[in-house]
């Protein structure tokens, strides 16, 4: 059964030599029309032998072809039962504890198993502003980011915390283990933020780039280790990245990021230096280690402050441990 996000790989033989890309693919795929093949090879999701390939290019015997299955068709999120750690729910807005390796909303790749997916299922309404496949979205965390985040039931509680986003009235709070400590206990990193020069899955900071933005973010260590540090950080602004960029700005990356620390794992003998037994070559982490740990905002129905906290995910709390043991 074709499934939106994998990958199809064909070998082409004599019967389709010099058969343009496009009508090769009409002719392989079952489910898909001429136009909305032609719209994904457009966006790249199309390969001949490894390159991306244009609809118009023609097929020569012995080439492979894997071509990346595009959404479905309908402009509606589609819901799956998917369990949901629910950490506060009224009428008007839900708060959830999303988990690591979960996308928010549907992507390039990421067609199922979202954030927006399992939201569908389990409540009845959600917010329509952020578009129909974002239902109840008002803001986002990056796939490894585990941790607190916000839901508007309704069109007025979407508009009244996105104003709040807007305004920068919004407390946000994270925290995340760093590799090596920063020197100061506290500090407010301000530096502008835009695209990366050369990656287009990364961000840097950019001084006078047409894409660069403002973005601000307040850190204070909380404790220290040998080689590493737990850091609270309060972004300022929203950016794509912020904190990731940030903290990896003043030579402290957050643990395990893989786009902005070099390490994508860490285990037991990582921090303890002896390796060889399984017990130390446990794997600990294998995602970022950052976490969406408190937010506070006007309620918008009743414009009570209120703050909403989400516990460290086990990864991490296994991570803290085993620095506290090794590295105190």
């Amino acid at each position: 059964m074709n499934q939106p996000g994998q990958s199809q790989e064909f070998l082409v033989d004599e019967q389709d030599e010099a058969s343009r890309l496009d009508s090769f693919l009409v002719k392989h795929i079952d489910g898909y029309s001429r136009a909305r093949i032609q719209r994904a090879v457009g966006k790249g999701m199309a390969k001949v032998d490894d390159l991306v390939a244009k609809c118009s290019l023609r097929l020569k015997v012995g080439q492979r072809v894997r071509f990346e299955l595009p959404p479905p068709a309908t402009d509606q999120q589609i819901p799956e039962n998917i369990a949901l750690d629910i950490v506060h729910e009224d009428d008007h807005i839900a708060v959830i504890n999303k988990p690591a390796n979960m996308v928010v909303h549907p992507a390039k790749g990421h067609w199922s198993g979202t954030l927006t997916a399992a939201l569908s299922f389990h409540f009845r309404t959600l917010s329509s502003l952020g578009g129909a496949t974002r239902p109840g979205i008002v803001h986002r965390l990056d796939r490894d980011t585990s941790g607190v985040i916000l839901v508007a039931k309704t069109d007025q509680a979407h508009a009244s915390l996105a104003s709040q986003f807007e305004k920068r009235t919004v407390g946000k709070e994270y925290l995340a283990i760093v590799s090596p400590s920063p020197d100061r206990d506290r500090d407010m990193i301000d530096k502008p933020i835009g695209d990366h020069p050369y990656q287009r899955e990364k961000k840097a900071i950019r001084i006078d780039h047409k894409s660069s933005r403002i973005a601000q973010t307040f850190y204070e260590v909380i404790e220290r280790y040998r080689g590493f540090g737990l850091v609270k950080c309060q972004p300022r602004t929203g950016r794509t990245h912020q904190i990731r960029v940030h903290l990896a700005h003043i030579g402290c990356p957050v643990l395990c990021d893989r786009l902005y620390s070099g390490r994508s794992r860490v285990s037991v003998a990582d921090f303890s230096g002896k390796r060889g037994s399984s017990d130390a070559e446990q794997l600990l982490l294998e995602r970022q280690a950052l976490h969406a740990h408190r937010i506070e905002i006007d309620h918008p129905e009743t414009g009570e402050r209120i703050h909403f906290t989400a516990p460290l995910h086990p990864d991490i709390e296994a991570t803290l441990h085993a620095i506290c043991e090794h590295r105190a």
